[in-house]
């Protein structure tokens, strides 16, 4: 009996959490979006969903599932927010308006809160990871366990990625509404940007053993779905829904038994999901009855109606499908729509029309790493009978793309070419060859190794030594580093310079000029602008002492931000950092004692926060005393650019390093207080001139 009552139990608890669960995946939109309208942080309403979610976790199975959970939750979730507003002393007033809210609050302001949080975790301020992230987060609600395994990131870097978008919201103070006038246009694109990014990582994984991931597929259908019924007459939101319904009606035909991916042409189209494919038109139709000039959604769309409505692969318009895809060219003349334009245009007008195009994109910087360039490319040779050349092209692609299943097609579509003549030296083997010579050391092996490397991905490993040409190298050099510094530009050059001399091969750096190498000078800050600067109030008090002693101490940055309290001489105003020191003047010498106060060891200049449990920094850059880490170099340099943009005429904000009085001035300045003279990081033996050599670069 005991055994018996003890199993019932843990049947109930198991539904609870299981309905918990399901509930929480439905529901957790609408309750965090509530809460970020009631209390203006995404970071803390999500806080208190979760306080909610473990309210029920904890009573349902004692008190039964309510009949409706989710409105528990809102409701659980609702009176804890109005706690910490009354515990943060908010005005009567005010609480008993968010008290009438509770019950008052209508479905349609709910949707609207939903909307609300969907433009805000698509905000533009947030970098594209971090924005897809806090949308599965907030909107899908998926761990940072979930999110991790359909991106195949770790946890942690999810978890840091959506901690960092909650803390840059509340930086900026992103407002919980509505954008509206042009503001609208721009800030849908970007939920419409995040959303089918999710669902082509799910429609064709970048990475991984497998082609698909269903899952993130699914999610990002009912996101469309959602914004679609929170937008309803927004022609490009159905647009969007339209494409993703069509494109995932063909998810049981594009794997093959195998797990290989089966080409367009080659698909079951019976296996298409007809439901899906009627939901796509049901949208379309939706496009058009909202009027107005097909965006680039609706025009993918469009695309995809085409390859529906054709019974068979040869019943398919082409011909209509390239004019659909010159319409979008104009409107989006991305590098991978023209390549996906090329691609139609070669099956319309027939492979010379579409190789054509195809070359006038090989030297895109945004292709260059591109499996699906060399890809489309060695179809097109292959349908024009140059099976060599599209036997190389399909190696390149291989090498190129990250995904396991892909790269197995694509090796099998090379193998499937037979090979003429006598094999000869690859590039990858001569490579490898010449790094493995006895007289080159290890980083001008790891050097070398950089740009062969490249020169391998670009041009193929597999492409006979005797086939490359300084024409080649001349092109990857202008796509590849066409940007880069001098010295990076110069590097790579020599590196192809002996590798040429050593394969005894014309002088293949023929096409390459050596740059001449002048490091640029750092323009300081102009005097008044630094005594806006000093003068403004309610700066803190770590970034006061912090520029101001780089001002003072002409030192490095890392230098500063690596002093520790221990090793500060604050009578003589003066600190040993490694072999160097760094001195300051009376303005640092006044600021210093009251930012350390009360702290004996540890960095000088700490971060916000305690470091989360996954992010332990290493013990020399941890406080002791307080639990915080060392302010990071990113982060002081990105709090001085925002307090500097309104100084700064181009309105980009300043570096740390134009903190550094001019030259002249470093030279003829002298102390304010009696002692020796101040000793600069420059002034030392062991010294770099005033510039680490281990400070964080500024290009390369």
């Amino acid at each position: 009996m005991r055994s018996g009552r003890g199993g019932a139990v843990i049947v109930i608890v198991t539904v609870a959490h299981r309905t918990v669960d399901a509930v929480w995946k439905f529901e957790s939109a609408k309750i965090i979006a509530a809460l970020t309208r009631m209390v203006h942080d995404v970071g803390l309403a999500e806080e208190l969903a979760q306080d909610a979610l473990v309210a029920a976790l904890e009573q349902w199975p004692e008190s039964g599932i309510p009949d409706n959970p989710g409105a528990w939750l809102m409701t659980t979730a609702k009176r804890r927010a109005i706690d910490h507003i009354r515990r943060s002393q908010r005005r009567e007033r005010r609480h008993e308006q968010l008290a009438r809210e509770l019950d008052e609050r209508q479905d349609a302001s709910e949707q609207d809160d939903v909307l609300r949080l969907m433009f805000i975790s698509c905000h533009p301020v947030l970098p594209t990871e971090a924005r897809v992230a806090l949308t599965l987060r907030l909107l899908g609600g998926l761990t940072a366990a979930e999110i991790a395994r359909a991106f195949l990131v770790d946890e942690p870097t999810v978890a840091r990625r959506i901690a960092a978008a909650k803390r840059r919201l509340a930086e900026e103070r992103v407002p919980f509404e509505l954008p509206e006038g042009s503001a609208l246009a721009e800030r849908l694109s970007s939920v419409l940007e995040v959303i089918y990014l999710i669902f082509n990582e799910g429609y064709a994984a970048t990475s991984g053993d497998d082609l698909m991931r269903p899952g993130l597929c699914l999610e990002a259908l009912r996101l469309g779905r959602l914004l679609a019924g929170l937008a309803p007459h927004e022609s490009e939101v159905h647009g969007l829904v339209a494409l993703m319904e069509i494109q995932a009606s063909r998810t049981a035909a594009r794997i093959g038994s195998a797990g290989e991916p089966v080409p367009l042409h080659k698909q079951n189209r019976g296996r298409w999901d007809q439901l899906l494919i009627r939901r796509g038109f049901t949208a379309m139709l939706r496009v058009r009855e909202s009027g107005g000039p097909p965006g680039p959604y609706a025009l993918q769309a469009a695309i995809a109606v085409c390859h529906a409505q054709a019974r068979a692969p040869e019943d398919t318009d082409w011909a209509q499908i390239a004019a659909l895809y010159a319409a979008l060219v104009r409107l989006l003349p991305t590098p991978i729509v023209q390549l996906n334009r090329a691609v139609a245009v070669g099956m319309a007008q027939g492979p010379q029309a579409g190789l054509t195009l195809v070359d006038t994109l090989t030297d895109e910087p945004a292709l260059r790493d591109y499996h699906l360039l060399p890809g489309v490319r060695g179809d097109l040779l292959a349908r024009l009978g140059r099976h060599d050349e599209a036997r190389l092209e399909f190696e390149r692609a291989a090498a190129l793309t990250r995904n396991a299943a892909e790269r197995d097609f694509l090796r099998r579509r090379a193998d499937e070419i037979p090979v003429t003549g006598q094999p000869e030296v690859t590039l990858a083997q001569a490579a490898r060859d010449f790094l493995a010579r006895d007289d080159l050391d290890a980083g001008t092996v790891r050097s070398y190794g950089q740009t062969l490397g490249r020169l391998c991905r670009s041009l193929g490993g597999h492409l006979p030594l005797t086939a490359l040409t300084a024409d080649q190298v001349t092109q990857v050099f202008a796509t590849t580093w066409g940007g880069a510094a001098s010295a990076t530009w110069n590097r790579h050059r020599a590196a192809v310079r002996s590798f040429g001399a050593w394969a005894a091969l014309d002088d293949l750096a023929a096409g390459l000029d050596r740059r001449g190498e002048t490091r640029p000078r750092t323009e300081t800050i102009s005097a008044d602008r630094l005594d806006a600067l000093w003068q403004r109030p309610g700066l803190p008090l770590r970034e006061r002492t912090l520029w101001r002693l780089l001002h003072e101490s002409a030192a490095g940055v890392s230098t500063v931000l690596s002093l520790n309290v221990e090793d500060l001489d604050l009578d003589d105003r003066r600190a040993r950092v490694g072999g160097t020191w760094v001195s300051w003047r009376s303005e640092t010498a006044r600021l210093l004692p009251r930012l350390v106060a009360g702290r004996t060891r540890g960095p000088v200049f700490l971060a916000d926060r305690r470091p989360g449990p996954a992010r332990t920094p290493a013990p020399a850059d941890l406080c002791p005393e307080t639990g915080r880490r060392r302010l990071s170099y990113e982060r002081a340099q990105y709090l001085f650019k925002q307090a500097t943009k309104s100084l700064d005429p181009a309105g980009d904000g300043y570096t740390l390093r134009q903190l550094k009085p001019p030259a002249d001035a470093r030279a003829g300045r002298t102390r304010d207080h009696q002692g020796p003279a101040p000793l600069h990081a420059s002034t030392l033996p062991g010294g770099s001139g005033g510039q680490e050599a281990w400070e964080p670069s500024q290009g390369s």
